[in-house]
């Protein structure tokens, strides 16, 4: 895994992995460079996430999270530059959803067009009170397209999704989470260290059973129930024959806390 990407800063605490959107100049906007290298990110830890847990994503300073697309970038670009560049859109939104670890957002401010769908993306997302959020996209002429249209109304319900999207309309951050859109609103100073404990505990877990349980909560929204379940069933006898199976119980027994190993 690499840690000398130019347009993300990457740090590793333990079996935590932090990504922070580090381009605050431009409002952490989404360029060719960076979709690029979030591309070989996560396109990396789906080949291999190591003993990496659980990611946590934020966005560079405290007033923006991601401004979405690079609008500067994107002006005049040619119709075939832009398809080229919105294939790594798609890329990005195709990885982070096959992302075995868990992926916890920090929307540390605005969350504007791309900058909403990623918030929407990741498996769950904590906000700060002064972020916003908005798909302006109808607004420029274009639609959402990291997978808004999909994903928000999973989060929120269609209608309020269709309201949100068709009006390009900003919200609060009380209303991101009152519409299920984020699970958890702090004060800007604690969020970090808020997410941050969330993610120690994800850590903290059986890491096999932890990436097992997201793929079958990521199958309850594409199956039906009986389908759903036969799913739920394979990724449960997976566990069984895992050495960590047997610490878990056995640390419970002894009324300590479990050591995985992810075995």
């Amino acid at each position: 895994m690499r840690f000398d990407y130019k347009t993300l800063e990457i740090t590793r605490e333990g079996h935590l992995l932090v990504v922070v959107l580090n381009r605050p100049e431009s409002g952490n906007a989404l360029n060719t460079a960076m979709l690029e290298e979030v591309v070989d990110l996560f396109g990396s830890l789906y080949v291999d996430p190591g003993d990496v847990r659980c990611l946590l994503l934020t966005g560079a300073g405290d007033r923006i999270f991601c401004a979405g697309g690079d609008l500067k970038e994107r002006n005049n670009m040619t119709d075939e530059e832009w398809r080229q560049q919105h294939a790594l859109t798609e890329q990005m939104i195709r990885h982070m959803r096959e992302c075995p670890v868990p992926i916890i957002a920090a929307i540390n401010g605005a969350a504007f067009g791309g900058g909403c769908e990623l918030a929407v993306a990741v498996d769950f997302a904590y906000a700060s009170d002064n972020a916003k959020f908005a798909l302006p996209e109808v607004t420029l002429g274009i639609m959402p397209g990291a997978g808004g249209t999909q994903n928000l109304p999973r989060a929120c319900g269609l209608r309020r999704a269709k309201e949100i999207t068709l009006t390009g309309s900003s919200f609060t951050a009380q209303e991101a989470l009152d519409w299920g859109i984020v699970n958890k609103v702090v004060p800007q100073a604690e969020l970090m260290g808020v997410a941050r404990a969330t993610a120690t505990k994800i850590c903290g877990n059986a890491p096999v059973s932890v990436r097992q349980a997201k793929k079958s909560l990521n199958a309850a929204s594409d199956l039906d129930f009986s389908s759903g379940y036969r799913y739920e069933l394979e990724a449960y006898y997976r566990m069984i024959p895992m050495k960590d199976r047997i610490e878990g119980v056995r640390a419970y027994n002894e009324k300590r806390k479990p050591q995985f190993t992810g075995e």
